[in-house]
């Protein structure tokens, strides 16, 4: 059995960050996708790869100025070198699928900071484009913002990494393959820590009775 699906039930953590054109995932777009499998290397979890895709906005879709204004995204700009949503969403998956196989896994688990969000618009992407054979288990998460509130005490990424000892750079984040990349490692370091932590079980009683 491989560490991965032994550390995680069958489930191969595959962290995602997605930036957008607004917050409501029936309404705007998809920008940016980008997606970062782990591995582990001598006990320990840590990157293995990271890939991204700029998306074009699908046309059922709006995109808020405020949100471009927050992210930098010119979508005028040919460099992007965007793709079609249903491309993008499509080779994402053929990624994660690629991530299970390997670790012998069933399933992904979409792991992400506040990671709801971007679970939801990742299946909005796939139902919109009606893409089958979806990798991800479909509510199931795992969220470093909820982690990082018990391991350091911050939900915020940003200050979650400064308590973790792991850099952070304000001009690069909100770029999606920056803050996947930057989560990926916010998520490692807390397994990492957590394995070497003291035995369960040790949870003080404190529960008065009548």
């Amino acid at each position: 059995m491989s560490q991965m699906k032994a550390r995680f039930r069958g489930f191969a953590p595959v962290v995602v960050d997605l930036e957008t054109g607004g917050f409501d995932k029936e309404v705007h777009a998809v920008l940016q996708i980008a997606a970062v499998s782990l591995a582990w290397t001598e006990g320990l979890l840590g990157i293995e790869t990271l890939r991204t895709w700029n998306v074009e906005p699908h046309p059922d879709t709006r995109v808020e100025a405020a949100s471009l204004q927050l992210t930098g995204i010119e979508l005028g700009d040919a460099k992007r070198g965007a793709v079609p949503e249903a491309e993008a969403t499509r080779e994402m998956f053929r990624f994660v699928r690629g991530v299970v196989r390997r670790n012998g896994c069933q399933r992904a688990v979409l792991t992400a900071h506040n990671a709801h969000f971007d679970h939801g618009f990742l299946m909005e992407a796939a139902a919109r484009n009606r893409i089958g054979r979806n990798p991800f288990h479909p509510f199931t998460v795992l969220d470093t913002a909820s982690l990082a509130a018990l391991a350091y005490g911050h939900t915020v990424l940003s200050e979650a990494c400064a308590r973790a000892g792991l850099a952070f750079e304000d001009e690069r984040a909100h770029s999606a393959g920056y803050d996947a990349e930057t989560t990926a490692r916010l998520f490692c370091s807390i397994v990492n820590t957590w394995d070497a932590s003291a035995p369960a079980g040790l949870i003080p009683d404190l529960l008065g009775t009548d």
